[in-house]
């Protein structure tokens, strides 16, 4: 670690730093993870940087990152609100469930299953390629490597799929 008065007035003042951040945030495991934060952006500071007074610039800094967080958090609610908002009606000022009925989930696992049996007809590396990208969640690239074939012999794989399947299930 460098011997800079930022980075000596930080390891001085870390538990000093923790347990303020602790009673603004309300949480020692924020405070922390805030904490460890701030020595990330300190030990970024060039060291010929001159800084006036180095423990006012930490509470400083740790301050904006905390607001920062704040603001994130904020974002992520009204995000989440405004999402939800959009997926399900309400009914007496509560929410409907999300949850598809019987009838539909039946007929979503009919629709599923007669997929499966058609994905099971697809030419073989076709039906590999298929199952790696679109079942397993690997990216093109991964399946390529997984498979030993060049990233585009995997799109045309996939490609491919995608058509006999549109065709046969249609």
């Amino acid at each position: 670690m460098s011997s800079t008065p930022l980075a000596r007035a930080y390891m001085e003042r870390r538990a000093d730093l923790v347990r303020v951040f602790t009673a603004r945030l309300r949480s020692q495991a924020r405070a922390e993870d805030l904490v460890q934060a701030m020595f990330e952006k300190v030990m970024a500071v060039p060291a010929q940087e001159h800084i006036g007074n180095p423990v006012a610039y930490l509470y400083r800094l740790g301050s904006n990152l905390m607001l920062d967080d704040v603001r994130q958090a904020q974002r992520q609610r009204a995000r989440e609100s405004a999402w939800s908002d959009l997926q399900g009606e309400r009914r007496g000022g509560d929410r409907a469930s999300d949850a598809p009925g019987p009838d539909r989930t039946v007929e979503a696992r009919q629709r599923l299953a007669r997929l499966m049996a058609t994905v099971e007809t697809l030419p073989p590396q076709t039906q590999r390629v298929f199952r790696l990208h679109k079942l397993q969640g690997l990216s093109h690239q991964e399946t390529a490597e997984s498979l030993g074939v060049s990233k585009s012999a995997v799109e045309k794989h996939v490609s491919l799929a995608l058509k006999l399947l549109t065709e046969r299930t249609s």
